[in-house]
């Protein structure tokens, strides 16, 4: 062999080396290669009919182990539907948990949003489905952007107007449900607002949502959308898609029931009745009174320069401080401390504070920390006003002693108590309520006086504890009066705290401060702090007791107007 042979390529079977066995020669007589793998002649294995080719998975049965029973074939569904082996009447009891699932009872003779807010504390699968809505056959339901969008305007006004978070989702709640949507999910927070519906759990969800850049006080507004909310989640009361929105667009356009005269008109004479509950005279209540209303003018001129809230009330803060320092430099001998509580009482944020509180209790931990955030700027604020002037009038050489607290027992009872409604009726305005609700208000102002004056001046109970019981009555007798009424309790409930607000406390807290007697003054501000806390607690404790033990309005008195629904 040939170098040239040798370098010849040769198959796989010639270099391994093996043969086949010379027990049959090839039928062309030459020698044939074999991998070590086949059969030898001779040993060959009989023909096996191969089955049809197909993939079987790792979990089928084995052939010869097939179950006594035959199963039949079960038909493709959605991973969402029911196994075949449950049964609704025959549930696992692994299914239920071992407390139970709490019978909750919903009646239509209930407000709606007592209804509401039961739902929204119930888990998705468990809420009840609405009432299906009889309509032709060819006749379209409303679109689902447009009831979303109304829904998210008339949250933004009820937020903007101090609804706590809560109520404002209820609502929503309740405006979706009027429409057919079920399966919506509100979600409130601070300054924004959102809302997704699903039509079904295999549909895609359409979210929307809403920015409250801006809050005003005005609860006549407030008023019309809680009524405009009412009379969607009434059945027998039809308001169409269109009707809502132009009803909506009203609202919205609405004037201010008091002018601006009376607005500060009624700061003056809030300041006037709160010096006089602190054991003021004639002086001291004109003095307080003209510091009040210079006051607020002032805050309007920074509002109309476009400052934040925080320099407002800094500013408004200022001149009835000063009024109390000039009369105290000038030798007339009246109650500086008087005229300076009476300008703070005006600028309290109980309302503020009183929402906080309940978003804090009833699980809104985001809105709440915000709302209070924004009460200890505006608490701030009033601080910063008053700790100026008290300052350089202790510079001046101005004797403000706080020996002049006032001990509530100079024998004036009366007097305080028609300054505390007063307060409640000036304050009422100021929170541009209807003038329907102005005199029950002061009445419950009142009350809420006369309970704190006989627990604390008489009874010698704490003060902090007198004020959450006085804050409880009015919580409870505001939504009293909101179930009869079928109105938002927020016009019955904040007014009526502005005799309890923790003026005087707060006063004395700053004045120790500008005596540089920093502990005097940290106990003064802790106590305000309790003071404002009690409040709040007792107001959303009264609220809280109504709608567990009374059961106060229903659907029967209610006004209707059986019509088509008009989608």
């Amino acid at each position: 062999m040939t170098y040239a042979e040798d370098r010849k390529p040769r198959s796989d079977a010639a270099r391994s080396g093996f043969v086949q066995p010379t027990g049959g020669a090839p039928a062309d007589g030459e020698s044939q290669t074999t991998s070590e793998f086949a059969i030898p002649v001779g040993l060959g294995v009989a023909p096996v009919a191969e089955p049809e080719a197909h993939t079987t998975s790792e979990f089928a049965v084995p052939d010869g182990l097939a179950p006594p029973h035959p199963v039949a074939a079960e038909p493709e569904g959605s991973a969402f539907s029911p196994p075949s082996t449950y049964s609704s009447g025959h549930a696992p009891p692994h299914f239920t948990p071992p407390s139970g699932i709490p019978v909750i009872r919903l009646t239509k003779e209930q407000p709606w949003q007592d209804r509401m807010r039961t739902m929204l504390r119930m888990p998705v699968a468990d809420r009840p489905a609405p009432e299906p809505v009889h309509k032709e056959e060819d006749e379209p339901g409303p679109a689902i952007p447009r009831v979303l969008d109304l829904t998210l305007r008339i949250g933004e006004l009820l937020l903007a107007g101090g609804e706590g978070a809560e109520d404002v989702e209820a609502a929503m709640f309740a405006v979706c449900r009027s429409y057919g949507l079920d399966r919506c999910e509100p979600n409130v927070t601070f300054t924004l607002l959102s809302i997704s519906y699903q039509p079904s759990l295999v549909d895609d969800p359409v979210t929307a949502s809403r920015t409250v850049r801006r809050r005003a006080t005005d609860y006549t507004r407030l008023a019309a959308v809680f009524r405009l909310v009412d009379d969607l989640s009434d059945p027998e009361t039809a308001v169409s898609l269109e009707e809502a929105y132009g009803r909506l667009a009203e609202i919205r356009r609405n004037r201010h029931p008091y002018p601006g005269w009376v607005l500060t008109g009624s700061s003056g004479l809030l300041a006037g009745a709160a010096s006089v509950l602190v054991g003021g005279d004639v002086i001291v209540f004109v003095a307080a009174a003209l510091g009040a209303m210079l006051g607020d003018r002032l805050a309007w001129l920074c509002a109309g320069r476009g400052l934040p809230e925080f320099y407002q009330f800094t500013v408004a803060a200022m001149p009835p401080a000063a009024i109390g320092i000039a009369l105290t430099l000038a030798g007339v001998d009246v109650k500086a401390s008087a005229v300076i509580t009476g300008g703070l009482f005006a600028l309290l944020p109980g309302r503020a504070l009183v929402a906080g509180v309940q978003d804090g209790l009833t699980g809104f931990y985001i809105t709440a920390s915000a709302r209070l955030l924004e009460v200890m700027y505006l608490y701030v604020g009033i601080v910063v006003g008053v700790l100026l002037v008290l300052y350089f009038g202790v510079q001046l050489g101005a004797e403000l002693s706080p020996d002049g607290a006032p001990s509530g027992t100079d024998g004036r009872p009366l007097w305080q108590t028609g300054a505390a409604m007063l307060l409640a009726l000036t304050f009422a305005i100021l929170l541009q309520q209807e003038r329907s609700t102005v005199l029950l208000v002061t009445l419950n102002g009142g009350v809420a006086w006369v309970v704190y004056g006989a627990m604390h001046y008489v009874g010698g109970i704490s003060p902090v504890a007198s004020t959450a019981v006085a804050a409880g009555l009015v919580g409870l007798f505001g939504q009293l009066l909101s179930r009869y009424r079928f109105a938002s309790a927020l016009p019955y409930t904040t007014a009526a705290i502005g005799p309890l607000l923790p003026g005087s406390a707060t006063y004395f807290g700053l004045l120790a401060f500008a005596q540089n007697d920093v502990d005097r003054g940290l106990v003064g501000l802790t106590k305000a702090a309790a003071l404002a806390m009690a409040i709040a607690i007792g107001v959303n404790l009264g609220s809280e007791i109504s709608r567990l033990f009374l059961r106060v309005g229903s659907a029967e008195g209610r006004r209707a107007a059986k019509r088509t629904r008009g989608f």
